[in-house]
């Protein structure tokens, strides 16, 4: 399946930013990418964008919304909740609290993010190819 919504990026660090973005481009010239400095700057997006993201890639701890906040926010809301963004969450906190608490937010998936090139490709390939063959609500409506 070809992916035609971005990626959303939301991380406070920009070269983390720029990073995942980059090797996002390695793994396939067609992602588009949006990036957000934190959980609110993206869920002002999410509430007003007609585009379906394809993915949401998101850190946990970030000034303002961090990302399980954000992420609470989605399942409370009913439009974004229906939209069935895969979100995964990529982070350098994976505290067992942390995962916990993600999990109990229905996140579909917690990735402690890997600190060499190599390690976060591998880790980003696994994310785009497992999404771009899974059956989800909104493989088929992705604009």
């Amino acid at each position: 399946m070809p992916l035609n919504g971005p990626v959303l990026i939301i991380d406070n660090d920009l070269e983390d930013q720029e990073f995942i973005s980059a090797i996002l481009k390695e793994i396939d010239p067609a992602i588009n990418t949006h990036c957000f400095h934190d959980g609110q700057d993206a869920l002002d997006y999410l509430l007003i964008t007609t585009q379906q993201p394809f993915l949401i890639l998101c850190d946990v701890k970030m000034e303002g919304m961090n990302g399980l906040e954000l992420r609470a926010h989605i399942n409370n809301n009913e439009f974004l909740r229906k939209k069935s963004i895969p979100f995964v969450f990529l982070s350098d906190y994976a505290t067992q609290e942390n995962v916990n608490k993600a999990y109990d937010l229905t996140v579909q998936g917690f990735f402690e993010k890997a600190n060499t090139h190599n390690g976060l490709r591998v880790q980003l390939d696994l994310i785009v190819k497992y999404w771009k063959s899974c059956m989800h609500p909104n493989r088929y409506f992705i604009s």
